[in-house]
This record gives structure tokens, C-alpha cells and sequence, in this order.
């Protein structure tokens, strides 16, 4: 059997069920923002990294205000969301050279939404070749860069 090493994952997986409260409030509120891979906050939205990635780079914008419904964002925090998608796919282009992106939001519980009480969209990069028949055979996703590697990358951009 072979055997795929992942030790960075294991302080992420050993504290799943301690989680309380919600991760984007308390990284909204986070000075430290590698301490919550926090990549960027404006007045409106922040951007974080996923801590449990679907992908290399999979992030998540939401607002800085704890509302979950999309619909009830104001003018002002959708508008500024779109612009740091926006900014986030440029410098995830720059950085990181994926080949696509899958960009979305799940909305409720019943579409998949883990934190259904905070409103946020993902960013996905895609490379070619990046799904093969390790999730189906294996069920296990091979995510090839750590969050720190990625954090490091990004953060430096969007605060240069």
C-alpha cells in the first residue's frame, strides 16, 4: 500500500469538531492574519484561505458582516465582493498560474453551504491534470501546495 504524507493537515483535522463560532467573523477580527490565512479586508469583505481546500489556493471571500443571506447584502458589500473576486482571480493568475477557476456560493444548508449563517463565495483554481483517479478509487484529494506556501504567495501581492 502506498502511503500519502500530509502532516501539515493534521493540526486542521484534529480540531474539526472543536470549531465554535464563526470562522469569518473571527478572522474579520484577527490581527494576526496568518494566523486565519486571512489573504486580504477592506471596509466592506475579507479573503481567506479554506483551511480544508478542495484544491491548491481554494479561498473564500465574504463580508465583513455576519449575514447569510445574499439577498440582504447591501449595494456596497456585493459590489465590493465582486471586486475582490476580481482582484483575487488577478493575483491568483500572477501567482499561482492556474489554467481555470470554479467560482460560487452555496447557499443554505440544503446547496452544500458548511457556514450557512455567513454569507461567502469560493474561489477554486484549476490546473490541468489536477483531478485524476485519486478521489474515486482512493477517496483521497491530493492538495499539492501547503496554505502556508499559498498564504506567503498571495498575502505578499495583495499587500505590496
Amino acid at each position: 500500500m502506498d502511503f500519502l504524507w500530509a502532516p501539515w493537515r493534521s493540526g486542521y483535522i484534529s480540531n474539526v469538531d472543536n470549531t465554535t463560532g464563526c470562522i469569518f467573523c473571527k478572522a474579520a477580527e484577527e490581527e494576526d492574519p496568518h494566523k486565519v490565512y486571512r489573504l486580504h479586508k477592506t471596509s466592506e469583505s475579507l479573503i481567506i484561505l479554506n483551511l480544508f481546500p478542495y484544491n491548491s489556493g481554494h479561498a473564500m471571500v465574504a463580508p465583513l458582516r455576519h449575514e447569510g443571506s445574499f439577498e440582504n447584502l447591501s449595494a456596497e458589500e456585493a459590489a465590493d465582493i465582486i471586486l475582490c473576486l476580481k482582484k483575487l482571480i488577478n493575483l491568483m493568475k500572477k501567482k499561482l498560474d492556474p489554467d481555470g477557476f470554479n467560482i460560487g456560493a452555496n447557499i443554505g444548508r440544503v446547496a452544500g453551504a458548511g457556514i450557512p449563517g455567513h454569507f461567502h463565495m469560493h474561489v477554486v483554481p484549476r490546473w490541468n491534470g489536477d483531478t485524476n483517479f485519486m478521489p474515486v478509487f482512493g477517496k483521497t484529494k491530493i492538495i499539492s501546495i501547503s496554505l502556508d506556501e499559498i498564504w506567503q504567495k498571495l498575502h505578499e501581492e495583495f499587500n505590496a
